[in-house]
């Protein structure tokens, strides 16, 4: 069995806008990890476990970024704004990608 290592948000495909990357951003905004851990080399037992507090973390506002506090709901829009910007500079498309 090969061990699979997470790439990184910075590294992720579609400018970090997968499941994954998605995950890292929403640890980022619940203050779960600094800014500055892309999470580059964690196997899947950690992700597993990041997305069980994120998860967590979600749970209290319906996982809807409407229903976060101000602060929350204003580091959220910024994060995933720049990983917008970011991935359509890398020619994502949101409408190709709606099964993600």
């Amino acid at each position: 069995m090969t061990l699979q290592l997470y790439v990184g948000v910075d590294n992720d495909a579609q400018g970090g806008l997968t499941h994954l990357g998605r995950i890292v951003r929403d640890a980022w905004v619940f203050g779960i990890l600094p800014e500055t851990e892309t999470c580059a080399g964690w196997d899947s037992a950690r992700m597993q476990n990041l997305y069980e507090q994120v998860y967590a973390a979600w749970d209290p506002y319906a996982h809807l970024p409407s229903r976060l506090p101000e602060n929350l709901r204003e580091k959220h829009a910024s994060l995933y704004a720049h990983a917008i910007t970011t991935a359509r500079s890398m020619g994502w498309d949101a409408e190709l990608d709606k099964d993600d």
